[in-house]
């Protein structure tokens, strides 16, 4: 299986005001992320900002240059990370990043943001 990266903007404030005393809901989703038992092949990398504001709090799943990468929002750290963890396993389980729809948790299929077409195809 390749190397999945699971990009979570830990500077989103998920439509919250600033709090100076504590962390952000981008920072507690990512903190939620880590501490869950992510396989083996999924990388978890913090960002500072993935300019989906106003659909935060925010991540991105990619794979390479062959695979389709995933913007994912409206996301949060006591909701989600089960489904997240879940969404990333079936991501990194396939050759081209696209899992079938029924296969997708809920969240992926109803917050995506944005799909971006993988940087390399094959012609045949």
């Amino acid at each position: 299986m390749a190397e999945v990266t699971l990009t979570v903007c830990t500077t989103c404030r998920a439509g919250a005001p600033t709090d100076d005393t504590g962390p952000r809901a981008g920072a507690l989703l990512f903190d939620a992320l880590n501490a869950e038992n992510l396989p083996e092949n999924v990388q978890l990398r913090p960002v500072e900002c993935l300019s989906a504001c106003s659909r935060g709090c925010s991540m991105v799943l990619s794979g390479g240059p062959e695979r389709w990468t995933y913007v994912y929002g409206d996301l949060n750290a006591t909701e989600h990370v089960e489904d997240i963890v879940k969404g990333a396993a079936a991501y990194a389980a396939t050759q081209d990043g696209i899992v079938p729809w029924r296969e997708r948790p809920v969240i992926f299929r109803k917050q995506s943001v944005a799909r971006i077409p993988p940087q390399e195809t094959s012609h045949d």
